[in-house]
């Protein structure tokens, strides 16, 4: 009889902690897009020239991080990058290429960023947010 019981709550136990596993790594993952939303936001400015503005200087809706010119050039002759491309969905970049980016700032091709994107030096947590939040994102072309 037991052996019974025990045969049935098995399979019971191991689903529940295969569905409650799920669950739990959802809201990791929700976690790290949203801590990733405001480091692309609120802190590395990545929206500031990777997002398209209207002539007034404001966000145009629905194409953040889709790419954009740049409002304003070097003062003194150097190497400038005219435009920031799109970032989200990263379409150019897998995961592990773009949070090696973030750490190292260069490219897997190895060319380090041209100015005026900063060489970030993001740790592997930041990076990690970063490029969760962005593949989260929609890629608009």
């Amino acid at each position: 009889m037991s052996r019974n019981l025990l045969g049935g709550f098995m399979p019971l136990f191991l689903l529940g902690a295969v569905l409650g596993s799920g669950t739990k790594a959802a809201e990791v993952n929700s976690a790290q897009i949203e801590r990733g939303r405001y480091l692309v936001h609120g802190v590395a400015l990545c929206i500031d020239c990777h997002s398209p503005r209207d002539e007034k200087g404001q966000f145009l809706a629905g194409k953040h991080l889709t790419g954009a010119a740049l409002g304003f050039a070097a003062t003194v002759p150097m190497p400038w990058a005219p435009a920031a491309p799109g970032i989200a969905g990263l379409e150019n970049f897998t995961p592990e290429q773009a949070v090696k980016f973030l750490m190292t700032g260069e490219r897997p091709s190895g060319v380090p960023v041209l100015p005026p994107m900063p060489a970030y030096r993001m740790d592997q947590d930041e990076a990690e947010a970063v490029v969760a939040y962005l593949k989260s994102l929609a890629p608009q072309k």
